[in-house]
């Protein structure tokens, strides 16, 4: 399987949000990572439901969403009804992972489970038979354009490892500071899909920066 780019949407234009979601629809870029903030959880806050289901019309490709949120059981089916088709939660706020991973699948879509810079991949031993994506943040979560810590290659490896040993089929998503300068260091370490933001849309040749990337 060749590596999946997800492009941050949250490095977007916000002023040409159409003309960006367009060129995206024009990439090799597979999916469109949507960045979802409550300023509570991470000191931030980004799209809310209307401004994902404009992007929603506009994307010809699945919405990969992350929450950066608190209490993401409340809205599961509000997600959902705006177009979500990867939907993505972070063990450090949910209470019963096993429980949201299950209302996610229920709702028909794909579940992902998000892991702050300093959460062990080991924690989610006992989850990842319900799963269908883990995504290493290698940044503090919060902002785009961070530098990225350089330990998340160990991590990958070790959950590929406990991926791999248990006999599970789960993706390895990987979001802060993906580059062209790591991005190969990360698909050998394991990663299955790549989201990047500045490096995308401050390039002054965006498709060619996702091609370079794919």
């Amino acid at each position: 399987m060749s590596v999946i780019i997800s492009p941050s949407v949250l490095s977007a234009d916000f002023g040409n949000l159409q003309r960006d979601i367009e060129m995206l629809n024009a990439s090799k870029a597979d999916w469109l990572h949507i960045d979802v903030m409550d300023g509570i959880f991470v000191p931030n806050i980004s799209f809310g439901f209307p401004v994902i289901k404009a992007i929603q019309r506009v994307a010809t490709k699945p919405l990969d969403v992350h929450l950066m949120i608190q209490e993401p059981d409340r809205y599961l089916v509000d997600f959902k009804s705006v177009g979500a088709e990867v939907l993505t939660v972070h063990f450090e706020v949910c209470k019963h992972l096993h429980r949201t991973c299950s209302a996610i699948r229920d709702l028909g879509m794909k579940v992902g489970v998000a892991l702050n810079p300093h959460t062990p991949v080991e924690a989610l031993a006992d989850i990842l038979g319900e799963i269908d994506l883990v995504l290493i943040m290698s940044v503090n979560p919060g902002f785009g354009g961070q530098q990225f810590i350089p330990h998340t290659i160990s991590k990958i490896k070790r959950l590929k490892q406990m991926i791999d040993a248990m006999g599970h089929s789960v993706l390895i998503e990987v979001d802060g500071g993906v580059n062209d300068q790591n991005a190969r260091q990360l698909i050998q370490a394991g990663a299955d899909v790549l989201v990047a933001g500045n490096f995308i849309f401050q390039s002054a040749q965006p498709l060619e920066a996702i091609a370079s990337l794919k």
